[in-house]
């Protein structure tokens, strides 16, 4: 396949390392699996059994990281020690690349969610500035996730002007969800294909896809803790149209099926990658005829 040359070194299709899959994925193995992914919080300094448990997919798989406390629109200071722990196993691991969420999750302590930060040219100027800072202590260039949110205190200008401001002051990357689009979508009402088409292409470093619960017809909570669906598997095939087949990492956080399941979700990935890619190359050989 004729991957994208996307900012992070990794290819094709991808799935969440979570402590449950360890054993089953370490018993079966999945080398068509492209890269790993896991949240650094739940890694650093872990010694021991499941330390070196991790060392042998880190060398075996190349990895991502997706965190989970960097609260980049917090009005707290920047955890300047975690930034350090971090950028120490980043390098120790050889990790490809480092993203977490547009959004907060701390004020005077960690809340137990990712908070929406308010939508305001201010906000813009704060979590670049704060986003400019991480990329120098940690030494590389981050991306930041499109977030799924349930309320929006007070805008200023639309979600995707939003992301689009922060990205284009900090000259960060962007890590697309694509189920969160859908789930935005539903929930506040707007066109998923107009908002994919918005964002800059040239950003995107890789690609999330999850599934998603459904509280009632308008409402969606984004829970990674089931199957992906028929609706986010056609606008992940819209955004290899527009984008090529761009690394995409299958999210799951729990309830947890046989792990043939997630492998076979997987590898809906990479057909609809793999479609895309056949289709870029006829394009070339009719451009060149």
């Amino acid at each position: 396949m004729n991957q994208p040359q996307t900012p992070f070194p990794v290819n094709g299709a991808g799935l969440g390392l979570r402590r449950a899959l360890l054993g089953p994925l370490q018993t079966a193995g999945y080398p068509e699996l492209g890269f790993l992914e896991v949240a650094p919080e739940n890694w650093i300094g872990v010694g021991g059994k499941l330390g070196r448990q991790f060392r042998a997919f880190t060398e075996r798989y190349p990895f991502l990281c997706h965190g989970l406390s960097l609260s980049l629109g917090s009005p707290d200071p920047l955890d300047m020690e975690f930034l350090r722990q971090l950028r120490a196993f980043l390098d120790e691991h050889d990790i490809r690349g480092y993203s977490d969420h547009l959004s907060y999750c701390s004020e005077q302590g960690h809340l137990y969610d990712l908070m929406p930060i308010p939508f305001t040219e201010e906000a813009v100027d704060w979590v670049a500035g704060r986003i400019d800072r991480a990329q120098e202590v940690l030494g590389r260039r981050i991306a930041v996730e499109n977030i799924s949110y349930y309320a929006a205190p007070e805008p200023e200008m639309s979600e995707l002007a939003f992301i689009n401001a922060v990205l284009e002051k900090s000259d960060c990357l962007l890590l697309l969800d694509v189920n969160n689009i859908h789930v935005n979508s539903v929930n506040h009402r707007y066109d998923p294909l107009t908002f994919l088409a918005g964002l800059p292409a040239e950003r995107v470093a890789y690609m999330h896809v999850a599934g998603h619960h459904h509280e009632a017809e308008d409402l969606i909570v984004d829970t990674h803790g089931a199957a992906v669906i028929d609706p986010v598997w056609s606008l992940l095939d819209a955004a290899y149209a527009r984008l090529g087949p761009v690394p995409t990492l299958l999210e799951r956080d729990f309830n947890f099926p046989p792990l043939e399941e997630l492998i076979a979700e997987t590898r809906t990935i990479s057909r609809l990658q793999a479609r895309h890619d056949k289709q870029a190359l006829r394009s070339e050989s009719t451009s060149t005829a």
